[in-house]
């Protein structure tokens, strides 16, 4: 059974649910082994496909790090204590023309400012505080280093992808840094490109919501990191996977920073438990 326990500080109650196994039940917050495919309307895209990956392939001995999602209502929450959205909507009243690149320019740097300029409510912080400490002590550190990454509640529709328009934060550790990279995923939501992208595609501005997923970092910097495609992103073909590698973070492949290395596996090939590799080849992986 539930116990119930108040917290007070000089400016407000808490009012904190604690279940049976010592775990904080949260209103904002949602562990990725919480969350399927089935909760992009709260956690957006990115953190909902982790939250899949995690429940179903960890049975199956995929070690995938763990984490949690700062959830969509987090974002409106904050706007919301912080009266933000009229104010936002009066700025993006002025970009009547996505072609006019100095317009852009300016509403999205004042709308990025305005959200910067907030403040974290306290129970939101808490949360995140919170949620950050379990993950700490589930990988045995005091403060373990996380990525803090923008998961947009519209990303990677049948219609429209808008993955990568917003920002991602590597090697965060600390709860100032985190508290810092969670504001700017929030800022991210009106980066130059996802303006001009959502107007483009017909989205209302304040009918997207951004979700903030914090994810322990691997030590890709003694190793390798990848980029894996379910088909051939030339041709279509669906039935290899495309797979590409480079030293260190994985960063420098999504930016085009590193020429990776590059191997097509055959999954049929695969499956019946041959060599599946049919094309590989080697990049110089410099930047």
């Amino acid at each position: 059974m539930a116990s119930c326990y108040y917290i007070s500080d000089v400016r407000k109650i808490y009012f904190l649910r604690i279940i049976f196994k010592g775990e904080m039940c949260m209103e904002y917050i949602k562990r990725f082994e919480e969350v399927r495919i089935t909760d992009v309307a709260l956690v957006g895209g990115k953190n909902a496909s982790l939250g899949e990956m995690i429940t179903q392939l960890g049975s199956l001995g995929v070690r995938i790090p763990s984490g949690f999602a700062i959830t969509a209502d987090a974002y409106w929450y904050f706007l919301e204590s912080n009266h933000l959205v009229e104010k936002m909507k009066q700025v993006m009243e002025q970009l009547t023309d996505i072609t006019d690149v100095t317009m852009v320019q300016k509403v999205g740097k004042q709308v990025r400012e305005l959200i910067m300029n907030g403040t974290m409510p306290d129970d939101l912080t808490q949360e995140i505080c919170q949620a950050y400490d379990v993950l700490s002590q589930h990988y045995k550190n005091e403060t373990c280093d996380v990525a803090v990454r923008s998961s947009a509640t519209a990303e990677d529709l049948p219609t429209a992808s808008f993955a990568g328009q917003q920002e991602t934060f590597l090697n965060i550790c600390g709860v100032s840094q985190l508290l810092q990279a969670c504001k700017e995923c929030m800022a991210s939501l009106f980066t130059d490109r996802a303006i001009v992208y959502r107007v483009d595609q017909g989205f209302d501005h304040f009918r997207v919501a951004l979700s903030v997923g914090v994810q322990k970092m691997i030590r890709s910097d003694l190793a390798a990191s990848g980029v894996a495609f379910s088909l051939d992103t030339e041709s279509g073909f669906r039935d290899v996977v495309m797979i590409e590698s480079s030293y260190g973070l994985g960063e420098s492949i999504v930016q085009g920073v590193v020429t990776p290395d590059e191997f097509m596996v055959h999954k049929q090939t695969l499956e019946q438990g041959f060599k599946p590799i049919i094309k590989k080849q080697c990049g110089d992986k410099k930047n």
